[in-house]
C-alpha cells in the first residue's frame, strides 16, 4: 500500500498513480487548473485505484460536468471491495454529496475527520464559505466554520492548504489581522494557492485597503489561468476595487473579460452571483448598466437555476429578474424558494422588486427584517455587502441620510466614510 501526501494509505501499488493523485489533490485544494488531467493520469496509471476515480469525480464537479462526476464516482464505488475502511467511507461521503444530500454529507464528513483528520479531500468539503457549513443556512455558521477549521488545524502542521482555510474562517469572524498573517505564511509556502490569494483579497477588502488590494491582486492574477476555478470570482474582487476607485473602464473590463455569462469559466453559482452583485453595486455607485446585461443574467439564472432551492443563488437570481423586468420569474422565487434560508429569500426578492420599481419605502420595509441575520443566506461578508449597501441606499432614498451614515458606522465601519453609493459621502 502506498501513502498520499497527507500520509493516508491508498489502495494502489503504483507510485506513478499516487504522484498524479497528489498533484490532482493539490490542484483541487489550491483551486488551480489541471485537476482533471492529473486525476486522469492517476486512473491511467492504475485503473483500479478507487480514490483516483473519486478525485476525477470531484474535479468534474468543479468543472460543472455532473454527468462525468457521477460516472467517475460509480467506477470508484465498483472498486470498494479492496479498499480500507477510510477509503470506503471517503467514497461514500462523495456519494452523499453527488446524491444531493448535503445535510447527510456534512454529518458524515464531520464524523470522518474525527477519525481521519488528514483526509484533506473529505475535510475540504466542509471548509470555505461555499462548503457544506457555509451553505448550511444555520445561525452562527461563521463561528461553526471557525470551530471546524480550528479543530483540524493542529493535525496539519505547516500545511499551506489548511492554513489558508483557517485564515478564511478567521477573516469571516472579523479577525482580519490574524487572517492576513496566516495567508501570508500559506502563500510563502505555496504561492500558487488561489484560495490563499482569494482570502487575502477578502481580508484587505475588510480593512478598506483598496489601493493595496488592487495592486496585489492585479499582480497575482497575471499568472492565474483564465480557465481556473476562481478566475471569475477573483476578477469580481478586482472589479469591486475598481468600482470603489471610480475606475469604470477597468471595472467594465473585468466584467466583460472574466465575469459575465459566456465569458467566465466559474461554476454557474459564481457566474450568477458575481455578475448580479457587480451590476447592482455599479448602479448604486452611479454607473449606467445596459438593460441587455440584466436580461442576459436573468436568462442565465433561468437556465441554470430553474427551481429555486439554493438561497444564496436565489437572492441573486431574484435581483437579475427584477432588474430585467421578469416579474413572473421574480414571483416564483419569492413564493417557492426551498433553500436552507428560504424564509429570508422571499423578503429579499420582494425588496428587489420594489427597488426595480423605485419604491424605496417598500424595499426598506421588506429588507429591514432580513438584516439581523443575513449571514444565513450564505456567501462572504464582502458578498453580503450587496444587501448592506442596498439597505443604506433605501435609507438615503427615503430621506434618512443621517440614519444611513450611523448604520454604516455601526454595521459596516469599512463604509463609514466612503460607502460606494452615489451621494453618500
Amino acid at each position: 500500500m502506498q501513502r498520499d501526501r497527507y500520509g493516508n494509505g491508498v489502495a494502489t501499488s503504483s507510485q506513478a498513480a499516487v504522484a498524479a493523485y497528489d498533484a490532482g489533490v493539490d490542484h483541487v485544494l489550491a483551486a488551480t487548473a489541471g485537476a482533471r488531467g492529473a486525476f486522469a493520469k492517476a486512473v491511467t496509471s492504475d485503473p483500479g485505484f478507487a480514490l483516483a476515480h473519486v478525485g476525477a469525480a470531484r474535479a468534474a464537479m468543479y468543472a460543472g460536468d455532473m454527468g462525468a462526476a457521477k460516472a467517475a464516482l460509480a467506477r470508484a464505488e465498483a472498486l470498494t471491495g479492496g479498499v480500507s475502511a477510510r477509503e470506503r467511507a471517503h467514497i461514500g461521503e462523495f456519494g452523499l454529496l453527488l446524491a444531493g444530500k448535503p445535510m447527510d454529507a456534512r454529518r458524515a464528513v464531520e464524523a470522518h475527520v474525527l477519525e481521519y483528520p488528514r483526509d484533506a479531500m473529505v475535510a475540504q468539503v466542509c471548509t470555505n464559505i461555499f462548503g457544506l457549513i457555509g451553505f448550511s443556512g444555520e445561525p452562527g455558521r461563521e463561528a461553526a466554520l471557525l470551530a471546524y477549521t480550528g479543530a483540524l488545524l493542529p493535525h496539519y502542521g505547516d500545511d499551506w492548504w489548511m492554513g489558508s482555510m483557517h485564515a478564511l474562517s478567521l477573516c469571516e469572524v472579523g479577525q482580519t489581522g490574524a487572517a492576513l498573517e496566516m495567508m501570508e505564511v500559506s502563500l510563502a509556502r505555496y504561492g500558487a494557492n488561489a484560495n490563499a490569494s482569494h482570502f487575502k483579497a477578502h481580508a484587505l477588502y475588510e480593512e478598506g485597503r483598496t489601493a493595496e488590494g488592487r495592486a496585489y491582486l492585479d499582480g497575482w492574477m497575471a499568472g492565474y489561468a483564465p480557465e481556473a476555478l476562481l478566475h471569475g470570482h477573483l476578477s469580481w474582487h478586482q472589479a469591486l476595487w475598481a468600482l470603489q476607485d471610480g475606475d469604470w473602464e477597468r471595472m467594465w473590463g473585468h466584467y466583460r473579460g472574466g465575469i459575465a455569462p459566456g465569458v467566465s469559466h466559474s461554476l454557474p453559482i459564481n457566474v450568477l452571483t458575481d455578475g448580479a452583485a457587480l451590476l447592482w453595486r455599479a448602479e448604486m455607485a452611479g454607473a449606467s448598466v445596459a438593460p441587455q446585461d440584466w436580461r442576459a443574467l436573468s436568462a442565465y439564472a433561468t437556465q441554470h437555476f430553474p427551481n429555486p432551492s439554493q438561497s444564496f443563488a436565489d437572492i441573486h437570481a431574484a435581483l437579475a429578474h427584477a432588474m430585467a423586468g421578469d416579474g413572473q420569474a421574480l414571483a416564483r422565487i419569492a413564493q417557492t424558494s426551498r433553500g436552507f434560508a428560504a424564509e429570508l429569500v422571499g423578503p429579499v426578492a420582494q425588496a428587489w422588486g420594489a427597488v426595480a420599481r423605485g419604491q424605496w419605502s417598500a424595499a426598506l420595509e421588506a429588507l429591514t427584517p432580513v438584516m439581523a441575520d443575513h449571514a444565513r443566506l450564505g456567501g462572504s461578508r464582502a458578498q453580503r455587502d450587496l444587501l448592506e449597501l442596498t439597505w443604506l441606499l433605501c435609507l438615503m432614498r427615503t430621506g434618512a441620510r443621517d440614519e444611513a451614515r450611523r448604520a454604516a458606522a455601526t454595521r459596516r465601519p469599512v463604509f463609514a466614510g466612503a460607502a460606494p453609493i452615489a451621494g453618500f459621502a
